[in-house]
């Protein structure tokens, strides 16, 4: 059984997802980040860094943080959502660090300026919606000629759609970018990612909001 320690975020929302697609019976423990719970010893003994999400794989006695991490775990685990021969497993390996080191670090922080901060700086809003506007469009250009981001359906697909369909969020239109809203709505239609939106319930307060935001910057 699979213990996941999560909230509604677009990190949190990357693994189960991912445990949705895969079938895999798993366990959901909301952390709540208003409460600052994430910072707790019980948490931080699991992920020092004190960030969701983490698993806990109780067949392997094995911690997992990291969203990315975890979803290389979870498709290793099973043999699938990732090729098993080196080229392909590269490929998606590409797709899934260019989400975690440009996608969601980018919006996060689009996020942050655009909705959160207490003071508007225009140029700091400019600069993240514009960033995370040239990230969008890397991605449309890659899906103009694919189905998906790297071969069949993958965790690259799952990464990056768990940030990518929160662009409104970001101030961010993309209604010039065709082949991305078309991959968007293709995996909103997979009953896999969609009950794995659900998990965790979106019932939070203002405050987990905020909190959410501060967090969602980070991996």
């Amino acid at each position: 059984m699979i213990e996941l320690y999560t909230a509604a975020t677009p990190n949190g929302h990357k693994v189960s997802c991912t445990l949705e697609e895969l079938g895999l019976p798993y366990n959901v423990h909301v952390v709540s980040l208003s409460k600052n719970e994430q910072k707790e010893p019980w948490f931080l003994a699991m992920n020092p860094n004190g960030r969701i999400p983490v698993i806990v794989d109780r067949a392997e006695d094995h911690v997992v943080f990291e969203s990315g991490a975890i979803m290389i775990w979870l498709a290793e685990k099973t043999g699938r959502l990732m090729p098993t021969d080196a080229k392909g497993r590269s490929n998606v390996l590409q797709w899934l660090m260019f989400q975690m080191g440009g996608v969601g670090p980018m919006m996060g922080q689009a996020n942050v300026f655009h909705r959160y901060f207490p003071e508007k700086i225009p140029a700091a809003i400019d600069r993240y919606q514009k960033e995370a506007k040239r990230l969008l469009t890397v991605l449309d250009g890659r899906l103009k000629h694919h189905e998906f981001l790297a071969g069949d359906f993958s965790i690259a697909d799952i990464a990056n759609w768990c940030w990518a369909r929160t662009h409104d969020w970001s101030g961010v239109a993309i209604d010039d970018l065709p082949h991305l809203s078309r991959w968007i709505a293709q995996l909103d239609a997979r009953p896999g990612c969609a009950a794995g939106l659900q998990k965790p319930p979106k019932n939070v307060t203002a405050a987990e909001l905020v909190q959410s935001a501060q967090n969602i910057v980070v991996r």
